[in-house]
Parts: structure tokens; C-alpha cells; sequence
């Protein structure tokens, strides 16, 4: 086939794309003087600029259709492009911009969505689900708390991807317990990411995105019961009353964690620092409780065959960033100590993600060590992991999680908080009184 036959095909092929995919314009065989039109309307918007009222265009006509794309490289090389373009189109200046949700100080917010010691950087308090989006791609002051779990996520994702291919969780039910710990500890930093981004549509809707988000931290303290009841436990203690009844102790627990923790919302506004007690030790309970056999191993046989030296360093490094979250979540610093200078960077609760993350990381890392290390002498000695033990488990407290939330959910959806003349907006300030 010669040049020209391959260039009217060409001209043909993308003829036929022209009202599938982008406008073009029509300038083929233009003379002077002569516009030439844009397809799908966009000549008002995309035009040549003549140079006087009789003159034709300032630039040559072509000869090929010209294809708008967006390229990469972002909003400021397609305006820079645009500029020195100016003598060929003109485009709208909507058309560049993406408006982004406004941002707002404290006292231009109901009081339920202040934080303490945070004074701008708030979003709207009846914000869109498409604004709370693109909200997390903005820089507010809950945009770090948002990426600083939802990126941890795909890597437990991940980590959890590699130990499928390592380990047959299907059929070997010694590691059943290592799954739960992996199914929890990626969908606890999922849930507070989504808490965080949806937590300003209105005030109803944050309480309930906290709800979930307790409830998902609830299941990740029962996570780690398991999977410390079966690999974690010290030999001494094995089959031990405590041994046989750690998991049902575990589950009850966690009941009284999302129950504790959800009530503690309605103490919040009247009651602040009854409310912030309250959910702290909702949460220090169950850890407690979860640790025991750690504590046991580490004080009792330090230094002993009890413990192995991989599995050792790393439950050390998780308790210490354990110590740190609980410290970062109760004393609210550094943001205290200079109100406003932390809005954005650095607060205590974007620490306390960052925080909760590594330890979690190293909790990990250790419970494959013991599960790894162990594996000989506890499935000689200690009982052999059931489905009802460990899955069934999961399943019933998460039934039961969900009938909590529900609870504690059902008078905000169903309480009447407007007036026959009041906006839609004061149902803000409704929950403030």
C-alpha cells in the first residue's frame, strides 16, 4: 500500500472515532479567511483568534485533525500550555480549575466536629460524599489521619497476599489464627481511613463512622487474642484455665470495647473528659487482657527457652509503640502546647495513627515468629486450632459488633432534629444542645 493510500485510511479510522471519543476540529482544507468548527458544540469555547475583524486566523491552517487530551503533568503545565496558546484557543477558566471543598476555622463549625487545640483546616459540616472525597485529597486537618491508614492497609494487604502464597490457610488449621490476625489488622486501618473521610456529611453520620470505627478496632483486639491464645501463650500456661477460656474471655471483652467506646460519644459535648476517659479505657482493658501471656513471657522468662530471640525484639518494639499510642491518644500533643501550629502536620492523632501502624507492623512480625518457632511443640502439647475457635469466633463477634453499632445508631437516625422553619443546616447545632 503506498504513503497516501495509508494516510486516507488513517484520516478514515480516526474520522469514525470522532464522536466516540474526543472533539476535534475541523479544519482540513480551510482557506483564509474561512473558521473552521469544533464537533460536539465545542466551538464556543474553542475557537481561532483572527487578528482583526476582515483578517484571517494568526496561525496556518492544518491539515490533520487536532486532538484535545489532557496530558500528564497537571493543572499548571495544561494553563502554562494554554497561555502560549492564546493566539489559537481560548479556553474558559472553569475548565481548569477543580474546586476544591472550602475550608473552614473553628468557630465557623458546630461544636461537635471540633478537636481540641485544632483551630482551622475544618471541612464543611454538611459536606457531600463526593466533597469528602476529594477532600482527602486536600490538605485539611484530617488528610493525614486519612493516608496514614489507608496506605497501611494495602501493605498488610500485601503482607497478607505473600502469606497466602507461603502458607495453606484452607487446610491447615494451625494457621487459621494467623488468619483472623491478618483479616483484622487490614480492616481496622481501612475502617478509620473511611471514618475519617465520610465523618463530616452531618453530625448523625459522624458518630455512626466512629461507631464502625470502634467496632473494626473492638475486632482487631480480638484478633490478637487469638492469635496469642494459640501462639503467644507461654508453655506454662498452656491448657491452662486461662488457656481454654482465653478466646470466649477475649470475645466478651470485645462486646464491652464497641459498647463502651460508642456510649462515650453522647457524654462527649456535656461531658469531655468523662467521654475521653471512658473510651480510653474501653480500648486499655482489652489490651491488657490481650497481653498477658506477653507479659508473662517476657518479666517470668526473659532470657529463658520460652521465649525466642526473633519473636522477642519484635513483641519488645510493639509494646513500646503500644505505650506510645496510648500516650499520643490521651495527652493531645504537641498540639496543646502551641494551639493552631499543628492544624495540619504533626497533631497528636495523626502521631497516633503513624504510631499504631509500626506497632502493629512489629505485633506482626512477632506472632510469625512464634507461630513459626513454636509450631513443633505446640501442636505436640497444646490443643489444635478449630474453625469454631477461631473463624466461627470472628463471625459471631462480628454479628454481634454489628448489633451494638446498630443500637447505638438507630436514635440518630430516627431522631427528629428540625423545626418547620429551621434549615437543614441547624440540624448542627441540634446536636449541640
Amino acid at each position: 500500500m503506498s504513503m497516501q493510500g495509508s494516510v486516507l485510511a488513517v484520516g478514515k479510522y480516526l474520522a469514525c472515532l470522532e464522536f466516540m471519543l474526543f472533539p476535534v476540529w475541523r479544519g482540513i482544507g480551510v482557506g483564509a479567511g474561512v473558521r473552521g468548527v469544533w464537533s460536539h458544540g465545542w466551538g464556543r469555547s474553542l475557537q481561532w483568534e483572527p487578528d482583526g475583524p476582515a483578517q484571517g486566523p494568526r496561525m496556518p491552517v492544518v491539515d490533520y485533525p487536532v486532538w484535545v487530551v489532557l496530558c500528564r503533568g497537571g493543572r499548571a503545565r495544561l494553563w502554562e500550555a494554554c497561555q502560549r496558546g492564546r493566539d489559537v484557543i481560548r479556553l474558559p477558566a472553569d475548565m481548569l480549575s477543580i474546586k476544591l471543598p472550602q475550608l473552614f476555622d473553628i468557630h465557623q463549625i458546630p461544636k461537635v466536629f471540633r478537636e481540641e487545640s485544632i483551630t482551622s483546616g475544618y471541612r464543611h459540616p454538611q459536606s457531600s460524599a463526593l466533597d469528602c472525597v476529594l477532600s482527602s485529597f486536600q490538605m485539611n486537618n484530617e488528610t493525614v489521619n486519612i493516608w496514614t491508614h489507608f496506605l497501611p492497609t494495602w501493605y498488610f494487604l500485601w503482607r497478607l497476599c505473600v502469606l497466602g502464597s507461603t502458607m495453606n490457610f484452607l487446610s491447615d488449621s494451625y494457621t487459621w489464627p494467623l488468619l483472623v490476625h491478618m483479616l483484622l489488622i487490614c480492616v481496622y486501618p481501612f475502617t478509620s481511613c473511611c471514618a475519617h473521610t465520610f465523618s463530616t456529611m452531618s453530625p448523625e453520620s459522624r458518630h455512626i463512622c466512629y461507631f464502625f470505627d470502634y467496632g473494626a478496632l473492638s475486632l482487631y483486639s480480638l484478633g490478637c487474642a487469638i492469635s496469642y491464645g494459640y501462639y503467644v501463650m507461654p508453655e506454662c500456661l498452656v491448657n491452662s484455665w486461662l488457656h481454654q477460656h482465653f478466646v470466649l474471655i477475649a470475645l466478651g471483652n470485645t462486646l464491652f470495647c464497641t459498647s463502651m467506646s460508642c456510649y462515650s460519644r453522647f457524654l462527649e459535648l456535656q461531658f469531655p473528659q468523662r467521654s475521653k476517659a471512658l473510651r480510653t479505657g474501653a480500648f486499655v482493658l482489652p489490651f491488657i487482657f490481650d497481653t498477658v501471656p506477653l507479659f508473662y513471657r517476657i518479666i517470668l522468662c526473659c532470657g529463658g527457652s520460652c521465649v525466642t530471640s526473633d519473636a522477642f525484639s519484635s513483641h519488645c518494639y510493639h509494646l513500646l509503640f503500644a505505650l506510645l499510642t496510648c500516650f499520643l491518644f490521651t495527652a493531645n500533643f504537641p498540639e496543646r502546647l502551641a494551639p493552631g501550629r499543628f492544624d495540619y502536620f504533626g497533631h497528636s492523632h495523626q502521631l497516633f495513627h503513624v504510631s499504631a501502624v509500626v506497632g502493629t507492623h512489629f505485633q506482626m512480625e512477632a506472632v510469625i515468629a512464634d507461630m513459626t518457632s513454636r509450631r513443633t511443640w505446640l501442636l505436640a502439647h497444646g490443643a489444635m486450632p478449630s474453625f469454631l475457635g477461631t473463624i466461627g469466633v470472628l463471625v459471631a463477634s462480628l454479628v454481634l459488633n454489628l448489633g451494638i453499632i446498630g443500637i447505638f445508631s438507630a436514635p440518630l437516625l430516627w431522631k427528629p432534629c428540625h423545626g418547620p422553619n429551621q434549615p437543614r443546616t441547624s440540624k448542627s447545632e441540634c446536636k449541640e444542645q
